[in-house]
């Protein structure tokens, strides 16, 4: 049994007791939660076993000092991008429509053309959405504050 599975099977006997309404209220704070911490990981550009992103390779510049380096991601990390979607059933916290492309290349490793037209490059693994262990603690303290604050 995976940890996640471990924190759904606690957690399950505590939100049967919650009606609807206020299921979906708490799913919607433990992904905000989630989002922010998936965030931070991210723009300090780790994996969720703490390892470094392997790093852009570098481009051939065109002309001195054209190349700026810059944080991987540091758009697709902000709530625009990165999403959460809450009923009284349900939680997600992901990307969609092309941001969901970009970062499933990143996550899984995959090929992709580097811009529109160009060559297609193998991208290394960035795993930019997954469970740490600092991620089920949220996940668990969310719900108790939750579940302390009304008093259920």
């Amino acid at each position: 049994m995976s940890d996640f599975e471990h924190v759904a099977t606690w957690a399950q006997g505590l939100l049967a007791r919650l009606d609807p309404a206020e299921r979906r209220r708490l799913n919607r704070k433990v992904g905000t939660d989630l989002r922010r911490s998936q965030g931070k990981r991210i723009a300090q550009q780790r994996n969720p076993d703490g390892s470094a992103y392997e790093p852009r390779k570098a481009r051939r510049a065109t002309k001195k000092g054209s190349i700026r380096r810059r944080a991987m991601f540091a758009k697709l990390r902000t709530a625009r991008y990165l999403r959460v979607s809450a009923t009284d059933t349900d939680l997600t916290v992901g990307f969609f429509g092309r941001a969901a492309r970009i970062a499933r290349v990143h996550q899984d490793g995959l090929v992709d053309l580097v811009e529109r037209g160009g060559k297609s490059v193998r991208y290394p693994q960035r795993v930019l959405l997954a469970f740490t262990d600092a991620d089920l603690s949220t996940i668990q303290d969310s719900i108790l504050r939750h579940l302390a604050g009304h008093g259920t």
